[in-house]
């Protein structure tokens, strides 16, 4: 059973570039998670982590090896997306339908009530159905509850459900 991390607040999270797609995942579920695209040196990883004060999730064992990782670093051991949201979860506690969709996916901006110049955004036979939709303030990405929403939902549901104690493991 891995060391799981205990917080007072919801841990602010780092994914190096190995683990994007689990970023956003964790964004999705509403977790803030920066997500190292450049393939920075470990050491200016860890050092980020350090300075924003998060948790740096990854894959990438030589990183464990340095001092400052100990408090700082959640080494994951599984290969699939699947399995590491379930290991993530354990480590650091994460509810899969923590605040689900109220992140941007993209730059990690809360979201806000989109206006009427973003709603004009969704496509018509979209918008006929949506009465109300999410903007980022940052990147403007507009963002409401289609059938892509609801199939991420009944993943995060599903993650929840299988990390929750007594889940299926």
């Amino acid at each position: 059973m891995p060391h799981r991390m205990s917080f007072a607040d919801p841990p602010r999270l780092l994914c190096d570039e190995m683990l994007q797609g689990l970023g956003r995942w964790l964004r999705a579920a509403g977790y803030d998670t920066a997500i190292e695209l450049s393939g920075c040196s470990d050491a200016r990883l860890l050092e980020r982590a350090l300075e924003e004060q998060r948790i740096l999730v990854t894959r990438d064992r030589k990183l464990i090896e340095h001092r400052a990782a100990r408090e700082r670093v959640v080494l994951l051991q599984a290969n699939s997306l699947a399995d590491c949201a379930q290991e993530v979860a354990q480590h650091l506690g994460i509810d899969w339908c923590f605040q689900p969709f109220s992140r941007c996916l993209l730059c990690n901006q809360l979201l806000r009530q989109a206006s009427p110049e973003q709603m004009a955004q969704i496509p018509s036979e979209s918008r006929a159905r949506v009465s109300e939709a999410l903007a980022c303030p940052e990147c403007n990405k507009v963002y409401w509850d289609g059938s892509h929403v609801r199939r991420m939902r009944r993943q995060l549901e599903g993650w929840s459900r299988r990390t929750r104690p007594g889940g299926r493991a």
